[in-house]
């Protein structure tokens, strides 16, 4: 249990983008008596499965309303979750509190999603609140160390999972993106804007097109944070979809950051690698 995590406040305000995440941490919040507020921001987060929940809607550059529902239910820890297509600065209605920050938005939106989360988590810190994640709030949702599946990775696998781990360790710095494939100790692609799911398309249209010769079952997906990395916010996610991106991919599995990894529908998707023969392995950080 981290130190934030002893000391987390009930209700705990969940600001909430797109996908299944935001709803399995209030349900683990609620769980352990824990009360959660969901905050879904407009145009992202789900509105059909956000009314089993109390929530407030809030809308991306509209800090200051945002702000003011917090203290109004009462939400001293904050957690951002979910996906988020990021909006220009062109295409957002900044509110009077947004604007007379604007200054600090704008340096946020001057790089990559670490780093645009963990400036807008900076302002509201600065306004008393305080940023917590999902080792704090939801531990149980943290892919655990070892093998998940009944497959194991063999040699070949273990020196692809190595040359993954170095190639993001070295682009950390430059905020691009948290995974890699690699086949046979060859980098075959590397995560950028489009996320995971476009990463493993492109290897599958690569092998597709004859570019990648290895035989399928060779190569590995591997998941890291960047170095650096505000580990409150923007943690590698995993869960089916992404089995169903390997298996079409041809690889032999996927290796992850254990304890910095989320792990979305793990059932599901224990049962998915083990029917198609994946690896899902879970790396000491």
């Amino acid at each position: 249990m981290t130190s934030a995590a002893s000391e987390i406040s009930s209700p705990v305000g969940i600001v909430a983008g797109g996908g299944a995440m935001p709803f399995a941490v209030a349900d683990s919040l609620a769980a352990r008596g824990i009360t959660p507020v969901l905050f879904p921001l407009r145009g992202a987060c789900d509105p059909a499965r956000v009314e089993k929940f109390r929530h407030r809607w809030i809308s991306v550059g509209q800090l200051g309303r945002a702000m003011r529902l917090f203290r109004e239910e009462g939400c001293r820890d904050l957690i951002f979750i979910g996906t988020l297509v990021r909006p220009s600065l062109a295409e957002i209605r900044f509110d009077v509190k947004t604007l007379r920050l604007l200054g600090n938005v704008i340096r946020a939106f001057r790089g990559g999603d670490d780093h645009l989360l963990s400036g807008v988590g900076r302002l509201l810190e600065q306004d008393g609140f305080r940023m917590v994640g999902i080792k704090d709030v939801a531990p149980d949702l943290l892919m655990p160390e070892g093998c998940i599946s009944r497959a194991w990775p063999n040699d070949n696998s273990k020196t692809d999972i190595e040359r993954g781990r170095a190639v993001l360790a070295a682009l950390g710095p430059f905020d691009i993106g948290q995974a890699a494939v690699v086949i046979d100790g060859h980098v075959v692609a590397v995560e950028d804007i489009e996320g995971t799911d476009a990463l493993l398309a492109r290897v599958a249209r690569l092998r597709e097109e004859g570019r990648i010769r290895a035989a399928a079952g060779r190569g590995v997906l591997v998941k890291a944070p960047k170095s650096g990395q505000d580990l409150r916010f923007d943690l590698p996610t995993i869960g089916p979809r992404t089995l169903e991106g390997v298996a079409a991919a041809g690889l032999a599995g996927i290796a992850v950051i254990a304890g910095n990894t989320i792990a979305a529908e793990p059932q599901a998707m224990i049962a998915l690698a083990d029917a198609k023969y994946l690896f899902v392995i879970g790396l000491p950080a």
